[in-house]
């Protein structure tokens, strides 16, 4: 069904690197999602007016902030669609996590002014609802309608990596869960009358749950705003391809920076024979930074680090290192070693790679380090940086 759908209203529906057809999918799945939600809420209003529920009332409100959700995601995803200008050189890609931003404040907005609705209701014990059985129809196909969305939206979300349709379609199952909680309470009530408190507590339990809703969608949004770590996975896969090549002694220093899905910034270190050919290395490196950028549909920018591959003082060093590594914290890594030689002492430069989350102090790291690198020479002279990176 939702092939189908991609395909009969999606030009190019698989080619999901595309920034239109990705812009495609957004529209969408945000332009189904306003029209069912504009859909459930004119039925569960009119339902809850007539039955003067305000557990279903309260029900009907939440498929508005769908519905203002859908439109929203669609403007967010309209504007990110545009390119790069001269005031926005990496281009608008994250206005759709301004724009779910927005749609977290209403959200929790409309959460307060339920929930203060239902607490005056319980606290005057005002008259139960009286329902109808078109009541427990329209609220049974408003389930089944919420679960069909989530279904839509975890596929169209699947295909274009987007994590504000995800969120959808996890809200659209908390939907149909909501519903089916003032479903049963409905029924509750048509069976047992005078139940005055039933019906109000229940909408402000959907009240909370709206609210939770909103303060949830404000984490998930910020996240990206202020830059998450990117996917091991794809980090892993980049890491081994350029690892593939040869001449490729190692890598390092890798920082990742996303502006979006579709706008991924890479830069990093990869260590060649300091010996090779300048004009070999630096095609080795074009080639390189061609060939991820093409495959991954992200922007690449490689520092070239020579290695001296012909100093053998050079290589005992390095396993002494590793051997103080080791002992200190196996998660530890070193690279861009180089001896600086003089008359009295010999310098030795290199940098300490450690995990970003890692609490030591750096500056008592490097003093660790260097009273066990004086314990092999007391003429070595440890001149060392501290990198925290994300891989």
């Amino acid at each position: 069904m939702v092939t189908l759908l991609r395909k009969l209203f999606i030009k190019n529906y698989q080619d999901v690197q595309d920034p239109k057809v990705r812009e495609k999918h957004g529209i969408l799945a945000s332009c189904l999602g306003i029209v069912i939600n504009a859909l459930l809420f004119i039925g569960k209003i009119l339902v809850g007016i007539f039955a003067m529920s305000k557990s279903i009332i309260s029900d009907a409100i939440n498929n508005l902030t769908d519905f203002l959700s859908c439109f929203i995601n669609l403007v967010g995803f309209k504007i990110s669609a545009k390119p790069a200008d001269k005031k926005h050189p990496y281009g608008h890609q994250r206005a759709e996590y301004i724009a779910g931003m927005i749609i977290s404040f209403i959200i929790i907005a409309l959460a307060i002014i339920l929930g203060y609705d239902a607490i005056t209701t319980l606290i005057n014990k005002e008259e139960p609802p009286t329902y109808e059985l078109y009541s427990f129809i329209i609220l049974g196909v408003a389930i089944l309608v919420k679960l069909f969305l989530a279904y839509l939206y975890y596929f169209i979300g699947k295909a274009i990596s987007s994590e504000s349709i995800k969120a959808s379609m996890q809200d659209s199952l908390n939907d149909a869960i909501c519903t089916s909680g003032v479903l049963i309470c409905a029924l509750i009530s048509y069976f047992i009358k005078d139940l005055y408190w039933l019906d109000p507590s229940v909408s402000l339990l959907v009240a909370i749950f709206i609210l939770y809703s909103g303060i949830k969608l404000i984490f998930e949004t910020a996240s990206p705003l202020l830059g998450v770590t990117p996917d091991e996975n794809l980090i892993k896969q980049i890491e081994d391809d350029i690892r593939s090549y040869p001449n490729v002694l190692g890598i390092h220093d890798l920082q990742y920076h996303s502006y979006g899905h579709l706008k991924t910034f890479i830069t990093l270190h990869v260590e060649i024979d300091g010996y090779m050919d300048m004009f070999h290395a630096h095609d080795l490196i074009d080639n390189i930074e061609n060939d991820i950028a093409k495959k991954y549909h992200l922007s690449i920018t490689i520092h070239m680090d020579p290695i001296d591959t012909k100093n053998e003082k050079l290589d005992e060093i390095k396993l002494q290192i590793s051997d103080i590594l080791l002992k200190i914290n196996k998660l530890y890594t070193f690279h861009d070693v180089r001896l600086v030689a003089g008359p009295t002492h010999t310098n030795i430069v290199f940098d300490v790679n450690i995990p970003i989350e890692d609490k030591i102090n750096d500056d008592a790291l490097i003093n660790m380090i260097k009273t066990e690198i004086k314990k092999i020479d007391n003429t070595y002279e440890a001149v060392i940086k501290i990198d925290r990176s994300i891989s």
